[in-house]
């Protein structure tokens, strides 16, 4: 609890630099590749928990990995957690600077439901779904679940659009059980 209230405090104070130089996306951007590249790569995940490496050594090897990738306050809160050694801070920081990002803008979180990974033409289609049912863009998470076969399933808040074939076939079956079809013999 300790240390997502910091990391909380950090993500804010990241966020009030990031509006005052007007690079609050792109600093949301080098935080979900922080993210990705932590979750992606155990090795960095543990070199950054290590007590045993030095914070000097794995700010280098942030700065190694990432070069000319992320803009001057995220490399600034490499120097400063190194200065604070809280190293082990990045990932649940760039978490929470997501979060508070995406409150900032008034975006909410779309969880999409598919059979397979979301390519960016579907990403796309379901932005504008979407923004026909909420009035508002939202950052899409996707889930992968083949048992829905195919189509998908969006959730934003507490909006749900079920357009999944396994639905659609849930509801021929439930037409069949209740006796409305008739066949044409």
């Amino acid at each position: 609890m300790k240390e997502s209230r910091a990391a909380l405090r950090y993500a804010k104070a990241i966020l009030n630099l990031a509006k005052e130089s007007g690079n609050e996306t792109l600093v949301n951007d080098n935080m979900k590749l922080i993210v990705d590249t932590i979750a992606e790569s155990a090795d960095l995940d543990v070199m950054l928990k290590s007590p045993v490496i030095k914070a000097a050594d794995k700010r280098k090897v942030l700065n190694a990995l990432f070069g000319d990738k992320l803009d001057n306050i995220v490399k600034g809160l490499f120097n400063l957690l190194e200065e604070n050694k809280r190293m082990v801070m990045l990932e649940p920081i760039a978490k929470q600077y997501a979060v508070i990002y995406d409150y900032h803008k008034n975006m909410k979180v779309a969880r999409v439901t598919t059979a397979v990974a979301l390519t960016k033409e579907l990403e796309d289609k379901i932005q504008a779904k979407i923004v026909a049912l909420t009035g508002n863009n939202a950052s899409i998470e996707n889930i992968v679940n083949p048992d829905i076969l195919g189509g998908f399933i969006l959730r934003v808040g507490d909006v749900q659009y079920d357009a999944s074939i396994s639905s659609q076939f849930n509801e021929l079956r439930r037409e069949f059980d209740n006796g409305h079809y008739i066949p044409k013999i």
